[in-house]
């Protein structure tokens, strides 16, 4: 199956006081079109840098190797003149918090209204109108009025309504949703995640969606990239995952969830973060959590295992040629 996105080895460093550290290491996966993959991890994992690299909007002093194949252009070649055709007609990003994603000076209808004259070539009242329409579309009431608002007048939720209507303006071919729903009690999220995902299906649009939250990955992802420390663990068919996770740290992170049905059994050393030091160790990064740790896990990075035509593990566990 042709991929939409592919990141293949993808190494991201920033500058420190003693050089360069990684905080990517050879990120690896695929999103398909009109799929939803979920990529998920602890905070601190390196979900929204990869997101950030794939848009182009790395912080400055970072540095990037590797590649991200979009429809077969490789992103980190391109200049930021080309980025930026590539940007919101393409590939567009929700971002965690909507009011900093948002100009505070100007109006929520205005900012849609750029997004219809960038993307639809309407202009005047026809571009505003058209906002309006779209901000009724996404779910906000008194579309109108609030199109009036500046970003700090709306609510967590309304602001990020504002952002969906600009994504849906602009009709991208994949969407990246990273932590759409952080500060939102739960009620919002529900109807921000079904809201979402009716856009991605309306528009045909693929979906990266970055969470920790597990329950919404079951409900809404077909398959799932784990993260740890800046590296991709285990990609599988969200079902799969679920059923029989293969790597160890994804059987830490799915015996993590407190359910009804079992008594909690809560590990203080599985929630450790992993020491710096060990992000710019050769190794797997899991090496100093892993209750399967050999030498060989902190000399090299395990080649990918995999398991399935769809299932693929990262892990010394699995050598080539052997069955997990």
């Amino acid at each position: 199956m042709n991929e939409l996105l592919r990141v293949e080895d993808l190494t991201v460093s920033l500058a420190g006081e003693n050089g360069p550290r990684r905080i990517l290491d050879q990120v690896s996966f695929d999103v398909r079109p009109h799929e939803v993959l979920g990529l998920v991890g602890e905070s601190g994992s390196g979900k929204t840098m990869t997101s950030l690299a794939t848009m182009g909007l790395l912080p400055h002093g970072a540095r990037a190797r590797g590649h991200i194949w979009f429809e077969g252009r490789d992103l980190l070649t391109l200049s930021e003149r080309d980025m930026r055709l590539v940007r919101g007609s393409q590939i567009a990003m929700i971002f965690q918090s909507p009011r900093s994603a948002l100009n505070p000076l100007m109006r929520a209808g205005d900012q849609v209204a750029r997004a219809v004259r960038l993307h639809r070539g309407l202009r005047g009242k026809a571009a505003y109108d058209a906002a309006v329409e779209l901000l009724r579309h996404v779910g906000i009431p008194d579309a109108p009025a609030r199109a009036r608002a500046y970003p700090h007048q709306l609510s967590g939720g309304m602001a990020q309504r504002v952002l969906v209507a600009i994504m849906l303006a602009c009709r991208p071919k994949l969407l990246i949703a990273d932590e759409p729903t952080t500060g939102l009690d739960v009620t919002i999220q529900a109807q921000l995640f079904a809201l979402i995902k009716e856009v991605q299906e309306e528009t045909g649009a693929a979906l990266l969606l970055i969470t920790h939250d597990l329950g919404v990955v079951a409900e809404v992802c077909q398959r799932v990239a784990v993260m740890y420390a800046g590296q991709v663990m285990e990609i599988a068919p969200v079902e799969e995952l679920f059923a029989r996770p293969r790597h160890p740290y994804t059987e830490r992170l799915m015996a993590s969830i407190l359910r009804v049905d079992r008594p909690a059994a809560l590990d203080s050393s599985a929630a450790l973060a992993p020491l710096p030091v060990l992000l710019d160790t050769p190794g797997c990064h899991f090496a100093n959590r892993c209750p399967y740790v050999k030498p060989v896990c902190w000399q090299h990075r395990p080649a990918p295992y995999r398991d399935s035509e769809a299932h693929t593990v990262i892990c010394h566990q699995y050598p080539a040629g052997e069955s997990p």
